[in-house]
């Protein structure tokens, strides 16, 4: 098997993680696979419209190759996001670099986007006509960008066709493990994720935003102590009382804290995060009822009649029926 072809794409401020994480999934891919025996899977090449580029931590690479004038049918081309609100077009190398994506749309290579990397393809007519997501930090700006590409929402990676797009970040992770997977089968890339120690590989219907991280883009203290106590503890006998004692407050102020603030009551709050865990462990293996244990549900039946009511998003066709 010859090596896929791999181009990075790298632009000033590039987020370091968005790229590097990728490039080193596939790099102990290839280790693996030559420690078997077996020829190398990727070559893995780094472009840009300049020589030398900063990464977003300040960290300079040097060395960078030309923009190629086109690329093989079989290559993979990366497109990594930069720090901000919005993609901004007038930084330097990102009007050279939109422009020479559009020199591509004749004969597109494999596109892979991490974070607001789907917005230079976005930009440069890439996306049209396909499903993609992005950070959910600019997903209404792919949306305005990219009028014809179907965007979905609060997924760690998307997959259609010759186009696979990720969330960003340390959902490119997740991205290269199922690309390893497809390319070189799933015992390898449990391989590549062991020896990366990633601790859950995610995939394509999965949230981007975990139930433990929703509910809780607020500041307040006493909500957070409360939330983690729950989070590190969901198989504990909660209840209303017991929550707000880890919170050092009061029932009533705790519920109105968590409608305030969390945007939902305590014990919705405590359903959700327990769903999660019952949702890891049967992925895991584990049966309903173990699960039912392990999450703090007082039988399966709980467990099952706690999951139609909140129908956790992105959950695994597989975990669906088995609890169901």
């Amino acid at each position: 098997m010859r090596p896929t072809p791999v181009w990075f794409l790298l632009l000033e401020d590039s987020l370091l993680l968005d790229w590097a994480g990728p490039a080193e999934a596939l790099r102990i891919a290839n280790q693996l696979r030559i420690a078997g025996g077996l020829p190398p899977a990727y070559e893995l090449r780094f472009t840009g419209p300049s020589q030398d580029a900063a990464t977003s931590v300040g960290v300079h690479v040097h060395g960078l190759a030309p923009l190629p004038p086109s690329l093989p049918p079989e290559a993979l081309l990366v497109l990594v996001g930069m720090p901000g609100p919005r993609l901004a077009l007038r930084k330097p190398g990102v009007r050279a670099a939109v422009d020479w994506l559009r020199t591509l749309q004749a004969a597109p290579p494999r596109l892979v986007t991490i974070c607001a990397g789907a917005l230079l393809a976005g930009h440069a007519g890439l996306l049209h006509g396909r499903r993609a997501t992005t950070h959910h930090q600019h997903l209404d700006e792919l949306r305005a960008i990219a009028p014809g590409c179907q965007v979905v929402d609060n997924r760690v990676f998307v997959l259609d066709g010759p186009v696979a797009s990720s969330a960003g970040i340390t959902t490119g992770i997740d991205l290269a493990l199922h690309l390893v997977a497809q390319q070189c089968g799933a015992p390898l890339a449990a391989r590549v994720a062991q020896t990366m120690v990633v601790a859950l590989r995610r995939g394509p219907q999965d949230p981007e935003l975990s139930p433990f991280l929703s509910h809780r883009n607020h500041m307040h203290a006493a909500l957070h102590l409360v939330q983690d106590a729950v989070s590190s503890e969901p198989q504990r006998d909660w209840d209303v009382a017991s929550m707000a004692h880890a919170g050092h407050t009061s029932t009533r102020h705790l519920t109105r804290l968590f409608v305030q603030h969390a945007g939902l009551p305590p014990l919705d709050y405590l359903r959700r995060i327990r769903l999660a865990v019952a949702q890891a462990a049967l992925q895991s293996g584990r049966t309903v009822t173990q699960a039912a244990e392990l999450a703090g549900f007082s039988s399966d039946t709980q467990l099952r009649r706690a999951w139609r009511v909140f129908e956790m998003p992105g959950t695994p066709s597989g975990a669906a029926r088995e609890i169901a």
